[in-house]
């Protein structure tokens, strides 16, 4: 069976971040045949109209990658009860022109982190928000809130909450079903 690449987007640009972890530990229990690749966006510039004149490589890039995924996770911490900019910024970017919007029918799940107790509630939801107009049809069960995330991991940033190793599997199994219902699998 060929491998199905779904694009896996971090809400955060901080290389030892909480999202890049969990991110990371997506990418090892992703079942088969569900191959995850980290689509970054440190290198997208704000998004400006101006631009698409002449338009930058790293956004022609990063419209290509998401493109040629199958479905799309994000993983995003939570900055004043919404997405960080850096997340909205390549929202922005990868849906203009609206024509050409490479979000355009990816199925998506979102897992949303925060130290603090709500796990982000406010940033899932404002991601969802965005989604909807773009056409992604965002997983809706199970939602993934993971608060005191800071608590989850060792000195070397591996995963030792058990009970998260457990659900973020049974979100991956659950995102492939999900994601099966708009692709052959």
């Amino acid at each position: 069976m060929n491998n199905i690449k779904i694009g896996l987007i971090i809400g955060s640009l901080r290389a030892d971040s909480y999202s890049r972890k969990v991110a990371q530990f997506l990418t090892k229990v992703a079942p088969p045949p569900l191959q995850l690749e980290i689509i970054e966006l440190n290198n997208l510039s704000m998004y400006n109209q101006d631009l698409e004149k002449d338009l930058p490589a790293q956004w022609s890039a990063f419209r290509n990658q998401i493109k040629s995924c199958t479905g799309i996770i994000f993983v995003t911490p939570e900055y004043n009860r919404s997405i960080p900019g850096v997340l909205k910024n390549a929202i922005d970017i990868g849906s203009r022109p609206i024509s050409e919007n490479a979000w355009k029918d990816k199925p998506a799940g979102i897992v949303s982190i925060s130290p603090g107790v709500m796990g982000a509630f406010g940033a899932n939801h404002h991601l969802r928000q965005c989604l909807v107009f773009l056409n992604v049809a965002a997983m809706p069960q199970p939602e993934v809130y993971l608060g005191k995330v800071n608590t989850f991991f060792n000195e070397n940033g591996v995963l030792i909450n058990e009970d998260s190793k457990h659900f973020l599997e049974a979100f991956m199994q659950a995102y492939k079903i999900w994601l099966s219902r708009f692709a052959n699998l």
